[in-house]
């Protein structure tokens, strides 16, 4: 069986047994994400596994990224994400593309994306929520190995991304950060102080 036809949950399984990287398998599992990371000292990180088995109908959906980087997401995964947060992804395997991405929930908090409702038919008409999102704005990796560095890379850096940087945070295509205000003077911060405390 080449990896090819493995399916990506089942591939991001050999790749942690194999690297010894202890986890819980919860694929199964209707409010956990599909994997738990175990790491040093208790902590755990999440992880849900999409993937893009084919290129999309542009004619179905709303022109937002180029069909090639285009990926539809659901909201209830980000919403899971957020249930775990900060230490929680999505990892996504692009097969028409070639690539795997890792989407951080920061990153899925700040990002541009065009969220949708589409209606599904079962017993009744229900809406299901979409996100459109651009792969380009995942961190991309040619292999499962370059993929979880991104994935252990985030959870090294993640004191420094929430607390300590003040800019705003990711290079996102589809936005301009500009710049906006008036320069902030060490007496701003000490009159902010003195009203707030």
């Amino acid at each position: 069986m080449t990896i090819d036809t493995l399916s990506f949950e089942q591939e991001i399984r050999n790749y942690l047994l194999e690297q010894r990287w202890p986890f819980n398998d919860q694929t199964r599992a209707y409010h956990e994400l599909d994997f738990t990371l175990l790491l040093p000292a208790g902590v755990r990180f999440h992880l849900e596994a999409k993937e893009k088995q084919k290129p999309y109908n542009p004619r179905s959906w709303p022109a937002f990224a180029p069909e090639p980087d285009l990926f539809i997401l659901d909201d209830l995964t980000v919403r899971k994400c957020l249930a775990f947060s900060p230490r929680a992804g999505v990892v996504v395997k692009d097969a028409p593309g070639g690539r795997y991405l890792f989407f951080s929930v920061v990153d899925l908090a700040l990002m541009p994306r065009q969220r949708v409702n589409r209606a599904i038919e079962k017993n009744t008409r229900e809406l299901k929520g979409k996100w459109l999102i651009d792969l380009r704005n995942g961190n991309t990796a040619p292999g499962m190995h370059e993929l979880m560095g991104f994935v252990d890379g985030y959870i090294d850096q993640l004191n420094t991304l929430l607390f300590e940087m003040h800019a705003c945070y990711g290079d996102y295509v589809g936005e301009n950060i500009g710049e906006g205000g008036v320069v902030r003077q060490p007496s701003h911060w000490d009159k902010d102080v003195r009203s707030t405390r």
